[in-house]
C-alpha cells in the first residue's frame, strides 16, 4: 500500500514539471498580455505595445486624447512598478512575480520578432 502512495506522489510531482513546460514563458506571457485577470493590455497599450488611443474626449475647438503609452521600450523595473501600483489610469492588476516576468518576455520577444519580420 505504501509503495501506490509514493508512486502516486511521483507521478503527481513529476507531471508538474511536464504541465510547466506545456507553454512557453513568451506564450504564457502573450496570454495574460491579451487577457490578465480578465482586462486585455491590447485597448490601452496596443497589438503590440505601441500605444493605443483610448478615449477622445473636449470639445471640437479643444479636443483631448487620452492614449496608453508605448510600452515596447520599457524595463522589467518599470513594469513591475506600473502593474504593482497602476499609475494615472492604469489598473492595479495583482500579478505574481512569475506573471509579470512573462508579460515582461513577451513584450521584449514581440518587439524582438516585430523588428525581423521582412516588411511586404
Amino acid at each position: 500500500m505504501q509503495w501506490k502512495k509514493l508512486a502516486l506522489l511521483a507521478l503527481l510531482f513529476g507531471s508538474r514539471s511536464v504541465a510547466e513546460d506545456f507553454i512557453s514563458e513568451f506564450e504564457y506571457g502573450q496570454m495574460l498580455y491579451q487577457n490578465p485577470r480578465g482586462v486585455s493590455c491590447v485597448p490601452c497599450h496596443g497589438d503590440n505595445g505601441e500605444g493605443a488611443i483610448i478615449a477622445r474626449y473636449g470639445s471640437k475647438k479643444d479636443p483631448k486624447v487620452l492614449r496608453g503609452p508605448d510600452i515596447r521600450q520599457v524595463t522589467e523595473k518599470d513594469l513591475r512598478k506600473a502593474l504593482e501600483k497602476g499609475p494615472g489610469v492604469m489598473p492595479r492588476y495583482f500579478l505574481t512575480d512569475e506573471e509579470i516576468r512573462a508579460l515582461f518576455t513577451y513584450i521584449k520577444e514581440a518587439q524582438r520578432r516585430a523588428l525581423e519580420e521582412p516588411e511586404e
